[in-house]
Order: C-alpha cells, then sequence, then structure tokens
C-alpha cells in the first residue's frame, strides 16, 4: 500500500509505503508498483497508530460489557492499534494459567494487544513472570471494580519481586486512609469526588514512588489525576500517565453526569483539571491512556454510591486529543508523542509508535477538516453511552495494524472492518 499526498505530525508532506506488516519507506515522490493499493492522501494526517496502554476490556468474566471483540473494533475505529489490557477480571490475571486463558480471548483482537499480571494475597508471580506479560499492574492501593486493593506489605513484596524481573509496575495510586467518610452522608453526583480527595492520591504516589525507589523498579502512575501527583512522578523520575476524562472534564460537569461520570480516581476540581492540562501540554506529563472501563447503562443509573466506577474512552481517545490541536490548544506532535511515541518509549515497544521505515505499519489516516460530534450510539463499544456525548472529534478514515487494514470509513460513511490480526506486543 502506498499513501501518497499525506501529512505527517510534524507538518512534512510525504509519501509512505507499507510493505508487508512494515513501513518500507518514508519519502516524496514514490513510484507506485503494479498492483499496489494507493491510497492519495490529499494533504489529510497520517499519524503512527495510537497505544492505549489501559483498557479493561473485560473478558473473561464481564462479556455483556466489553468482549476482546468489541473493545478491540471500538481501538481500532478509534485509531488505537495496540491496547494493554488489565487484571481485574474474572478470575483476575494474578496466576500463569490466568494469563493464558486470557490470551486465549485476545485472539479474537483486532490490535495488537498486551496483557498486564496482577496482585492479589493469592498470586503466583512465578507462574506471572514466566509468561510474556507487559507489565505488572495496575496495583490497586486501593479498592476498585473487581475489589483487588491489596496492603502495604504485599505491594512492597510485589513490586521488589517484579523489579528482580526486569517488569514495570502501574500503580493505581489511592490512600483509602485519606478518604472522606463524612461525603457518604450526600447521595449527589459529586459526593463521590469529595469521597476520594485528591490527598488520597497525592499521598498514594508519594508512598509508591518510596517503594519503587527501594527496590530501584520501573514505577508509572496509572490515571494521575492531580497536578500534585503529576509533579511528584516527574520529580521521582517515574512516568505517569492522564486520562482523557480528568483533561477534559471536572466537577463542574457532574451535574450533567450524573453517576455516569463516577470513576476512580474521581473526577477533580476544574482549577486542578486546568492544572493538569498544563502539564500535558508542557511535556511533563508522559502519556495519555484511556482508562477505558466499561459498564452498561443499566448498570451505571444507579445511587451515586451503588453504580460502579469507569468510563469508555477506546475509540474516543485520539478524536478527542486531535481536535485540540485542531483548535490550537496542543500541536499534532505532542498528540502524537502522548499516544504513540512516547507509550512506545516508556514501556520498551522498539517498533511500534513511530512512521519511519522499519517501523511496524500502525498507521491511522485522519482529516481535520472534517470533525464529527461524538455520540454512545456511534461508537463500537459493548456500552452505548460516552461522558463526552456532544463534544468534538476528528475520527480516522483508516486505521492499519502492522500493515492491515483494521478500519475504514468511506467518505459516505460506510465503514468497514478487518480480521483479527492482534497479536501480544511482547512477542
Amino acid at each position: 500500500m502506498l499513501f501518497r499526498n499525506a501529512v505527517l505530525a510534524d507538518g512534512r508532506t510525504r509519501d509512505v509505503r507499507v510493505d508487508g506488516e512494515r513501513i518500507a519507506a518514508v519519502e516524496t515522490d514514490l513510484d507506485p508498483r503494479p498492483e499496489e493499493r494507493v491510497v492519495d492522501a490529499d494533504g489529510r494526517l497520517l499519524l503512527p497508530g495510537a497505544i492505549d496502554a489501559h483498557v479493561h476490556f473485560r473478558q473473561p468474566g464481564y462479556e455483556h460489557k466489553e468482549t476482546w471483540a468489541s473493545g478491540s473494533r471500538s481501538a481500532a475505529a478509534g485509531g488505537v492499534t495496540a491496547v494493554v489490557d488489565q487484571p481485574n477480571t474474572s478470575p483476575p490475571t494474578t496466576t500463569g494459567e490466568a494469563f493464558d486463558e486470557k490470551a486465549e480471548f485476545a485472539a479474537d483482537s483486532l490490535v495488537d494487544w498486551g496483557i498486564n499480571g496482577g496482585v492479589t494475597t493469592d498470586w503466583d508471580p512465578d507462574s506471572l513472570f514466566d509468561r510474556l506479560l507487559f507489565a505488572l499492574g495496575e496495583v490497586f492501593l486501593a479498592d476498585s471494580t473487581g475489589d483487588m486493593g491489596i496492603e502495604a506489605d504485599l505491594f512492597a513484596d510485589a513490586v521488589a519481586r517484579a523489579a528482580d524481573a526486569g517488569v514495570t509496575v502501574t500503580v493505581h495510586a489511592e490512600d483509602a486512609d485519606l478518604f472522606d467518610e463524612g461525603a457518604k452522608e450526600r447521595d449527589d453526583a459529586d459526593a463521590w469526588s469529595a469521597y476520594r480527595t485528591a490527598e488520597a492520591e497525592a499521598a498514594a504516589v508519594e508512598r509508591a514512588l518510596e517503594v519503587g525507589a527501594d527496590s530501584e523498579a520501573d514505577i508509572h502512575i496509572a490515571h494521575t489525576s492531580t497536578p500534585e501527583g503529576v509533579d511528584a512522578a516527574h520529580e521521582a523520575g517515574a512516568t505517569c500517565e492522564v486520562t482523557p476524562h480528568h483533561l477534559l472534564l471536572s466537577r463542574d460537569d457532574l451535574d450533567d453526569l450524573g453517576t455516569f461520570g463516577r470513576m476512580n480516581p474521581p473526577l477533580r476540581s476544574e482549577d486542578r483539571r486546568e492544572a493538569v492540562y498544563e502539564r500535558v501540554a508542557d511535556g511533563t506529563v508522559d502519556i495519555v491512556a484511556t482508562d477505558h472501563a466499561p459498564h452498561t447503562r443499566e448498570e451505571k443509573d444507579a445511587s451515586i454510591w451503588d453504580a460502579p466506577s469507569g468510563v469508555p474512552g477506546v475509540e474516543t481517545m485520539l478524536p478527542l486529543l486531535l481536535n485540540e490541536a485542531r483548535e490550537g490548544r496542543l500541536t499534532y506532535e505532542r498528540v502524537r508523542d502522548l499516544v504513540a511515541a512516547n507509550p512506545a518509549d516508556v514501556f520498551d515497544l522498539p517498533r511500534k509508535g513511530r512512521v519511519e521505515a522499519g517501523y511496524d505499519a500502525d498507521l491511522v489516516l485522519v482529516d481535520p477538516e472534517t470533525p464529527r460530534e461524538v455520540s454512545g450510539d456511534d461508537l463500537h463499544t459493548n456500552c452505548d453511552w460516552t461522558p463526552f456525548e456532544g463534544r468534538t472529534g476528528v475520527f480516522p478514515d483508516m486505521t492499519l495494524v502492522r500493515g492491515h487494514v483494521a478500519y475504514e470509513r468511506d467518505r459516505d460513511g460506510t465503514e468497514s472492518f478487518g480480521d483479527a490480526v492482534g497479536q501480544n506486543v511482547r512477542e
């Protein structure tokens, strides 16, 4: 396949040739080969496929919320070409046997994948570290979906074991001792944010970094929602991620979102959101990842104390960020780095994250001149809602996974999907 007249994130116009599963050339004025499919980009952006380092595809155990087939279709339609699944499924991914079971389900994926190992009191690190793990975690320092919160001693032991194995530890950092129990007297949508305080995150980040330093482990802080957490990770030389919902939504949105805006960690104040956005824009934050955590509409339509935590996001991450660039709040190069180049560097994926010869042909073709309204009815996840309903996104025209067309949308809006070609990124 040959893309002609494509604009790269840095503004250069190039032709890009795909040969098999790799990018063969990024040059000017490449001549088509016989029988080669030619795509005239006509000035559209050609970006490296996004790597979503934090998804919950729910299988096994919660297939009504999501499956590898449905989640990967949603990913491909949003320009995500690799995902990393978290361990809080049923059974949790805390043993080698559970890893193998999940890998069998991942064979249904249209996009490449990684699987993280989890930590519970009965985990089996020997068998886990014998598998091709992406990372250890997210290790939960407070309970979330799946009830996998662990105590301090077990966390320290797990971090030490991961350090010995050379595996990065991804941490869900919240200190339940600093939750505000008084907020439980309330029943408004903001009560969840009041309960799981910003101070609880900041303290847990500091503790996780101290434990990591003791074992010389590589620590990655998941879904950092506060500027204090971001700064602590950055100053300690650790890495961190921010989700699109913590980047673009705040407690000011909860009157509209209701319980559909409940997630862990929760939405923060508008001032904190703005401060986190500044750190995303200036390079302090390493990556954006979604914490794609789908629940059905019926499950979310409950009281603030009964609704499950989590929102879908794998299909809207790149489109929302591209719209931020289209409107001048980020650069296209920064978006590229946040979702592709940096995740590849942070998690050691040497063939991914760049539009350069020799790299995997994970590519996304988008037209910033044709943004669309985000609608849950148009998304491909099993749950038919989004916290970003009515916002604007720049959605892909085409997504390639290692040279295979995973998703294509014609000018008339007709969509088509490719085959399940996803493979473990650690292979």
